[in-house]
C-alpha cells in the first residue's frame, strides 16, 4: 500500500452540509439561524472571551511581574556542525549563510551554539557565540568575530 492509495473507511467521511439549498433540504430561508436576533445576521455574535457583560475572566484575574516581550532580540541560530561543510580559511557571516539556505531570516543577528563535531579553522562573524561554541572555534586556530 503506497500513500496516495490511503482512503477513509467507508461511512466515516460525510460531506458538509450546504445550507439556504432548494427545496426538501429543511435548511432554506434562515438556514438554521431561527428569526431575528444577533446570531441571526451577518457578522453577528460575540468576540472570543465576551462573558455577557459580566467581567471576563481575563480581568478578574490579577495582573503581575514584568515582561520584556516587545523588546526581546530573537536571534538566527546556527550550530558549528552545521558550519563543517565549509573548508578551512573561509569567512562565514550572516550573509552568506542566508544565501547558502541555513539561516532562514536575519533576525536580530546571528548566534553560534556549539552542538555537535566541530574540525574546521574557520572566521566566523556573529552576534553571539556560546561558550563552547566559542573555545571550539578558538582551539582549532580560527576566530570568533563579534560583529
Amino acid at each position: 500500500m503506497k500513500l496516495h492509495e490511503l482512503s477513509p473507511a467507508p461511512g466515516s467521511v460525510k460531506s458538509r452540509f450546504r445550507k439556504g439549498r432548494g427545496i426538501g433540504s429543511g435548511n432554506g430561508k434562515t438556514a438554521g439561524r431561527g428569526h431575528k436576533g444577533q446570531n441571526s445576521r451577518s457578522g453577528g455574535g460575540v468576540r472570543p472571551g465576551f462573558e455577557g457583560g459580566q467581567n471576563p475572566l481575563y480581568r478578574r484575574l490579577p495582573k503581575r511581574g514584568f515582561t520584556n516581550a516587545r523588546f526581546k532580540k530573537d536571534y538566527a541560530i546556527i550550530n558549528l556542525k552545521t558550519l563543517e561543510r565549509f573548508s578551512d580559511g573561509e569567512e562565514i557571516t550572516l550573509e552568506r549563510l542566508l544565501s547558502e539556505g541555513l539561516v532562514k531570516k536575519e533576525l536580530s543577528g546571528l548566534k553560534v551554539l556549539g552542538a555537535g563535531e566541530f574540525t574546521k579553522k574557520l572566521t566566523v562573524k556573529a552576534a553571539l557565540f556560546s561558550e563552547n561554541a566559542k573555545n571550539k572555534i578558538e582551539s582549532l586556530g580560527g576566530k570568533a568575530e563579534v560583529v
